[in-house]
C-alpha cells in the first residue's frame, strides 16, 4: 500500500488547527490570566502531534477504504482480467488508472457497437441471399404443381431452373460452412510443395469454357519454362486462384484479359498477381472489399450467381496462411489482386 501525500496533508492540516487553537488559548490567557510562554509552547507541540496523528491515521483509513471500495468496484466489471496490483491513495495515481480503465471501457462499447451493426448487416444479407434461389425455386414448383407439369417442354425447362437455384442454395452455405470455419481457425492447412504454375494452369483449364462465352483471354504474364515450387495447401490455394479467376471473369469486359503472373519478392517469398482489365472498383469500396457479402454494385444485383463471400474466403485463407493479400484498382481500368506465399527451397 503506498501512502504519499496523507503525510503532507495531515501536517499542514495539523499546523492550521495548531496555529488556530494556539492563538485562541494565548488570547484566552491573555485575557484573564497570566500567559506563559512555556506552557503555550507545551500545548502547541502537544496538539500539534496529537492533531497530526489524529488526522493522518483517520485521513489514510477513509482513503483507502474509499479506494479500496472502488478498485473492488472496478475489478467486479474487469472479470476477465487477473488484476492483483497493489492498492494506491495517491490521487493522480489513482485518476489515472480510473481515466485508463474509462478509455478502455469506452474502446470496448465502441467494438461492441460496431460489431452489432456487422452481425445485424450479416444477418440481413445472408437472408437476402438465402430468400432470392428460394423464393425462385419455391415459384418454379408451384407453377409446376398447378398444372405446368402437364407440360414436357415447360416442366423440364422449370425443373431446370429450380435445380439451379438449390445448386446456389448449397453452394451459399458450402462458403458459409468454410468461411466459419476459416474465422474460428477450425480449418486446417495441409502444408505440402508443388508447382505454382501447373496450379495456376489446371484453373484455367476449369475455366476456359467460361472465359470463352464471355470473349476474355486466360493469360500468363509471360512464358514459365521452369517450375516455381511454393509450400501452402494446395487445395486451399487453388480455391483462392479459383475465386480471383471467376471474379475476373464475372466483372470482365468483352474482350478483356485476365493475366496471372508469379514474382519472386524477397529471398523466401513470391508474389502472384491476378490483373483484369475489366469494370474495376471505385476507392472508397476497396476498403471493404473483403467483407461477407459486401456488394460495391448498391443496386443489389449481380450479372451472375454466387455467394458473396469468395473474396471473404480469399482473404481467410492468404491469413491462414501467414500470408498478405493486397488489391490495387482504378474504376474503369482494371483491377490487380496479388497475395504472398513461400518459395520452396
Amino acid at each position: 500500500m503506498e501512502i504519499q501525500k496523507t503525510y503532507k496533508f495531515a501536517l499542514k492540516t495539523a499546523l492550521y488547527i495548531t496555529i488556530v487553537f494556539t492563538l485562541v488559548i494565548s488570547v484566552f490567557l491573555y485575557a484573564f490570566y497570566e500567559v506563559k510562554w512555556q506552557m503555550v509552547f507545551l500545548f502547541s507541540a502537544v496538539c500539534y502531534i496529537l492533531v497530526f496523528v489524529i488526522f493522518h491515521y483517520r485521513v489514510k483509513h477513509f482513503i483507502y477504504y474509499r479506494v479500496k471500495q472502488i478498485y473492488e468496484e472496478l475489478r467486479l466489471l474487469e472479470s476477465s482480467t487477473d488484476r492483483k496490483n497493489r492498492i494506491t491513495t495517491d490521487m493522480a495515481t489513482l485518476t489515472e488508472e480510473i481515466d485508463k480503465f474509462a478509455r478502455d471501457k469506452k474502446i470496448e462499447i465502441e467494438t461492441l457497437k460496431i460489431r452489432e451493426e456487422y452481425r445485424k448487416e450479416f444477418l440481413g444479407n445472408v437472408s437476402h441471399e438465402l430468400k432470392t434461389p428460394l423464393f425462385t425455386v419455391q415459384g418454379y414448383i408451384e407453377t409446376l404443381i398447378d398444372g405446368a407439369a402437364n407440360d414436357k417442354k415447360i416442366r423440364e425447362k422449370y425443373l431446370d431452373r429450380a435445380n439451379k437455384g438449390v445448386e446456389r442454395l448449397i453452394y451459399i452455405v458450402k462458403d458459409l460452412d468454410m468461411i466459419t470455419k476459416l474465422e474460428v481457425g477450425d480449418v486446417r492447412i495441409e502444408i505440402e510443395t508443388f508447382n505454382i504454375i501447373e496450379l495456376i494452369k489446371s484453373v484455367f483449364d476449369l475455366f476456359e469454357m467460361k472465359a470463352t462465352k464471355t470473349n476474355i483471354t486466360l493469360t500468363f504474364d509471360r512464358h514459365y519454362s521452369e517450375p516455381i515450387f511454393v509450400k501452402a495447401d494446395k487445395e486451399k490455394i487453388q480455391q483462392v486462384l479459383t475465386n480471383l479467376v471467376v471474379n475476373s471473369i464475372k466483372y470482365g469486359r468483352d474482350k478483356g484479359t485476365t493475366e496471372i503472373g508469379v514474382e519472386n519478392l524477397i529471398k523466401n517469398k513470391v508474389i502472384i498477381r491476378v490483373t483484369d482489365n475489366g469494370e474495376g472498383i471505385e476507392k472508397e469500396n476497396i476498403p471493404r472489399l473483403f467483407e461477407r457479402f459486401y456488394r460495391v454494385d448498391k443496386s443489389g444485383s449481380r450479372k451472375e450467381g454466387g455467394s458473396g463471400l469468395g473474396l471473404a474466403i480469399v482473404k481467410h485463407i492468404i491469413e491462414a496462411h501467414d500470408e498478405k493479400i493486397y488489391i490495387e484498382s482504378e474504376f474503369g481500368v482494371g483491377s490487380e489482386f496479388s497475395f504472398t506465399l513461400e518459395k520452396a527451397e
